[in-house]
């Protein structure tokens, strides 16, 4: 007996093999009924998924053996997976060298005929084999057989790949849900400390306008209305927006209708404009039925990014809207620097900025955009750029009605 050569990319391939996770797993109805339709189509006693693991071979399946491994040195597969690309056949063990002396050979296994395909991964590393197995010397398989027994050694990597991507997709969900979790408790705090001082500007204002209403003028009046209302509006926000935090479905269910007018003024109302800027709206009333909060925040970082990335002296902004049976759809176009064609998807990327300093010199975050495009989809929408640089650059986007 000739114990079985180790390969060269050996720990490439076991560390191939272990990404599968499927060592030592329970038996699967995919990969029995398998084995059962190679034993059944070669006519053979016995037919196994075999793979080759650093001491041993494993049986993910095995039709007609009760064993679930046996040692690597007596496996036959860990000979065939030395050349990944061929069929190995053995048509009567005792009068190969390498098996005659073989105690699956010699013993009450009786491994004598032998046809084994190797299953190879998408990277090139033999993991193992789909093989069948008789106990009296046999003639080669004939062409439809091998050439079946190919196709089911196909199906049996495509098997693992599935688990192995249903695995990923598994972990993937359940980091997911850790970082929600994450991002939830975060933004429970961050309301918490944001909510305190906002708290603070409001009854500090209503305690100034209390006190000394009688001896401000119009105006002074005026200013402290404007922080009392802001301070309501931006408190309300933020009540909002940690409902968005802790499930999207908000903005599918909270919808209302309202002017979008009405709706632009109360969010310019969050947007410091220089009084260099000149915003033209589009006159004509249009209602429509959305998720306000997103609205908002939509058009607040559009706008915000209008004025940040401008270099005019004179900055000229434009928002124009229109509705039809499906989509309400809005125009937000700027003078400012533009983008370039190469960038346009990736100004939508989270994290990601252009190292572009704005007016403030100041480099954004990243998150702005991303955000409006989670909110534009979250709302069945799309939001698409056209820009020529140093000209103009116009975001549209649409919501579902």
């Amino acid at each position: 007996m000739l114990k079985p050569p180790i390969p060269e990319n050996e720990s490439e391939r076991l560390a191939a093999l272990n990404s599968y996770q499927i060592l030592d797993t329970i038996p699967e109805q995919g990969f029995d009924e398998i084995t059962l339709i190679a034993s059944e189509i070669c006519q053979t006693p016995i037919s196994l998924v075999s793979l080759i693991d650093n001491d041993r071979q494993w049986f993910k399946s095995a039709h007609g053996v009760a064993s679930t491994e046996t040692h690597k040195d007596f496996a036959f597969c860990a000979h065939a997976i030395l050349q990944p690309n061929e069929v190995m056949v053995v048509q009567d063990a005792n009068s190969d060298v390498r098996f005659t002396d073989n105690p699956l050979v010699t013993g009450d296994s009786k491994v004598i005929f032998y046809t084994g395909v190797p299953l190879v991964n998408p990277d090139g590393h033999a993991l193992g084999t789909l093989c069948v197995i008789d106990h009296t010397p046999r003639e080669q398989l004939d062409a439809r057989q091998l050439k079946t027994l190919k196709a089911l050694a196909n199906q049996v990597v495509a098997q693992l790949e599935l688990r192995k991507k249903v695995a990923e997709l598994d972990a993937a969900k359940k980091a997911l849900e850790q970082s929600n979790q994450y991002l939830e408790k975060f933004a429970v705090m961050a309301a918490h400390d944001i909510r305190n001082p906002l708290t603070n500007i409001l009854l500090t204002s209503k305690v100034l306008k209390d006190r000394f209403k009688d001896k401000l003028d119009d105006k002074g009046n005026k200013f402290l209305d404007i922080i009392n209302n802001s301070s309501h509006k931006l408190i309300s926000l933020l009540e909002k927006m940690l409902d968005y935090s802790k499930s999207a479905k908000v903005l599918m269910q909270d919808r209302e209708e309202a002017e979008v007018l009405h709706l632009l003024d109360e969010v310019l109302k969050l947007v410091s404009v220089p009084p260099s800027f000149t915003i033209e709206i589009a006159s004509r009333p249009i209602k429509i039925t959305t998720s306000v909060i997103a609205f908002e925040q939509i058009m607040s970082n559009l706008l915000n990014n209008a004025i940040r990335y401008n270099n005019k002296t004179e900055g000229i902004i434009q928002i124009e809207f229109d509705a039809d049976n499906w989509f309400y759809t809005f125009n937000v176009t700027d003078n400012g620097v533009g983008i370039s064609t190469e960038n346009y998807a990736k100004i939508f990327e989270p994290m990601t900025t252009l190292g572009t300093k704005d007016r403030f010199d100041a480099v954004g975050s990243g998150v702005g955009l991303s955000t409006v495009k989670g909110l534009v989809e979250a709302l069945g929408g799309t939001i698409k750029v056209n820009s020529v640089i140093d000209e103009f650059t116009t975001f549209t986007f649409t919501l579902k009605r």
